[in-house]
């Protein structure tokens, strides 16, 4: 058995692959410290081998092995005669009159994929809104990618990629990197969770790119039994509700996936999450127009913020093509803000940052 498997390992490592097995060759970053300890243990080399190429691929962000220049040339071919860095390339890149700037990527398999910079120099804040999966499963009515279906979900690489990439757009534009990392992009995290949590890990650790895991935020539209399994799997990263309407009725409405996931459900899954980590929760709020913006509407949000301490964000709607919503009256956003603050609630109004160029929330749709 063993010498069979040294057969299969001197196969694999082989650089006259024929172009079948050059077509099922593994990205080299789906590979965990161990597995890679193993291939260059393989290989007759020392395990430090995989140290360095680890650092190369998360540290550095290499997107070719033939940047890996302490590693011998022969080692890189044969490494690069077994996997690949399935890298993502910037595809299209859309400035906002006020800053913001969308970034349009395309994975190796052809499909496109978008990431947003929010700009915020006055307070030195620098966010990447980054995406989780191809398309989305979830079809809230308000939401232009749900409307896309989910292809698949990114993988941990891909979606570092996105930061790295977007990182360097920051730099170059504004002298200044990125200081925080929302999931908020296209995509579901938590539909996507082990490729999510392999990238919380990979952009905090400090093999990575060492970034407080304070600075992330995941947001889901609500899937209770995933927000207690991040409480249970320690996360240190900060967690916000897609809310959007504050019963039952009006959320069954506009996100079907209220329907298994119902706000008592959903209020018990985020309780036990703050309980057992302590991070930080937040509501995310769209306005809709006389549909959840109303007195009454204040008041069923302010019981869903009783339970645990939670931060409300009221988001200005953007319109997308063929949705029955309108954006709220700011005179109905103030007061609807005015009155939970009356009531200790704190709360952030968000004006819609991109929409020029259909980058605000709600409307990735990888449109030409």
């Amino acid at each position: 058995m063993l010498k069979e498997r040294r057969i299969r390992q001197d196969f694999l490592f082989s650089p006259y692959l024929c172009p079948m097995e050059i077509k099922e060759k593994k990205d080299i970053r789906n590979l965990s410290p161990a597995e890679l300890e193993e291939v260059f243990k393989s290989l007759g080399e020392p395990k430090f081998r995989a140290k360095q190429v680890y650092e190369w691929l998360w540290q550095k962000n290499v997107s070719s092995f033939s940047a890996m220049t302490n590693l011998s040339l022969a080692l890189r071919e044969k490494l690069e005669a077994a996997f690949v860095i399935n890298a993502i390339q910037v595809d299209k890149v859309q400035r906002s009159f006020d800053g913001t700037i969308k970034s349009r990527f395309r994975l190796h398999d052809g499909h496109l994929i978008e990431s947003v910079l929010i700009p915020v120099p006055d307070d030195q804040r620098f966010t990447v809104c980054v995406s989780s999966q191809v398309g989305c499963s979830l079809t809230c009515t308000f939401c232009a990618t749900g409307r896309m279906k989910r292809v698949r979900n990114l993988d941990a690489g891909e979606i570092v990629d996105q930061v790295v990439l977007v990182n360097q757009q920051c730099l170059e534009t504004f002298g200044h990197p990125i200081t925080n990392i929302v999931y908020m992009g296209m995509g579901e995290p938590l539909l996507a969770y082990s490729n999510v949590m392999e990238s919380v890990d990979r952009l905090t650790a400090p093999t990575g790119l060492n970034m407080s895991p304070r600075r992330l935020t995941i947001s889901t539209a609500g899937i209770a039994k995933m927000i207690k399994k991040l409480a249970d799997d320690e996360c240190k990263t900060n967690l916000a509700l897609s809310l959007h309407a504050a019963d039952d009725t009006k959320r069954n409405e506009i996100m079907p996936i209220n329907e298994q996931n119902n706000l008592e459900v959903l209020m018990d899954a985020l309780d036990y999450f703050y309980q057992k980590t302590k991070n930080r929760i937040s509501y995310e709020y769209i306005a809709f127009q006389r549909f959840n913006d109303s007195m009454e509407d204040a008041k069923n949000l302010l019981k869903l913020c009783r339970r645990f301490p939670v931060r409300v964000n009221i988001i200005e709607y953007n319109p997308i093509d063929n949705a029955p919503f309108q954006k709220s009256d700011e005179e109905r956003i103030d007061a609807f803000a005015r009155y939970l603050r009356e009531h200790d609630v704190m709360v952030t109004l968000r004006r819609s940052r991109g929409k020029d160029i259909d980058a605000a929330c709600g409307q990735l749709a990888n449109k030409e």
